[in-house]
């Protein structure tokens, strides 16, 4: 089965991200992929982040979601939404939202992001507030995919190990981890988080993040990425407009954990 990561340097224009990320799920769907990933905030990276409000949807309803359903069907890929804005309970913050089409266009899953970046690094001179524009999900959620059943995560949950523990519980095999990571974290933590959760549950990570400067001054680090469950890194780029594939065994993830049985020999289960 072979699954890409998209890589994309999104703006604040919906309709030229909207047009970047139909000619790169294009090119992926012409090299033989049957399961795309988005990057967190392929859509929108506004100028401020309340200016995601103005363009929230409501679940099932809107121009990004049209053009979601749209391009599964068109290109018979299941695709992972990277994060959309939808509407919250308080008008002026929005959820960030991952949902998920299968190849016909229909929607078999949503994920909305529980952990929300609220971290000052004064040394670094960087702070960001994501509960400011953001309300944070609660809900964990899985679907299962012709690749496997997917944990859904969106960049900072990835600091959050027993979130991952909860899904590969609830039977996950491969994690979609869609992102728009700092720079500065990014070089320091990236491929440390990312390989650290694929080892540790022997599970596929697929991982594509936003790249370069954008309008809110931010600087993202790139570097999407597509992991083994042993930890092996299986494609990267670090920066442009692109995607990388690469071939998983849905198989794998069950093999090694009857070979090495890390995730049956827990003895601090939770309640």
């Amino acid at each position: 089965m072979r699954v890409a990561a998209i890589q994309m340097n999104s703006g604040p224009d919906v309709e030229a991200n909207l047009k970047l990320a139909g000619g790169l799920l294009a090119a992926a769907a012409a090299d033989g992929v049957q399961l795309a990933v988005l990057p967190e905030n392929f859509a929108l990276m506004p100028n401020k982040g309340r200016d995601k409000s103005a363009h929230a949807e409501s679940v099932g309803s809107g121009p990004i979601q049209d053009f979601l359903a749209a391009a599964s069907r068109q290109h018979q890929i299941w695709i992972v939404a990277g994060s959309m804005p939808l509407t919250s309970p308080e008008p002026h913050r929005v959820y960030g939202a991952c949902p998920v089409y299968d190849a016909t266009g229909e929607v078999q899953a949503c994920y909305r992001k529980i952990h929300l970046f609220d971290v000052k690094l004064p040394d670094l001179e960087e702070a960001y507030q994501e509960s400011w524009s953001m309300f944070p999900g609660d809900d964990l959620v899985c679907v299962d995919s012709p690749i496997g059943r997917i944990g859904l995560a969106i960049c900072y949950d990835m600091r959050f190990p027993e979130m991952f523990r909860r899904l590969v519980d609830d039977g996950a095999t491969v994690f979609t981890v869609p992102a728009a990571f700092t720079k500065v974290t990014g070089t320091a933590h990236w491929h440390t988080l990312l390989r650290a959760r694929a080892i540790e549950n022997l599970a596929y990570v697929i991982a594509p993040g936003q790249y370069g400067d954008h309008a809110d001054n931010r600087t993202t680090y790139g570097h999407s990425i597509i992991i083994d469950p042993w930890g092996r890194v299986l494609a990267e780029q670090a920066d442009g407009d692109c995607f990388v594939a690469a071939d998983i065994d849905p198989q794998l993830p069950a093999k090694l954990r009857a070979e090495f049985p890390a995730l049956a020999n827990r003895r601090l289960l939770a309640d």
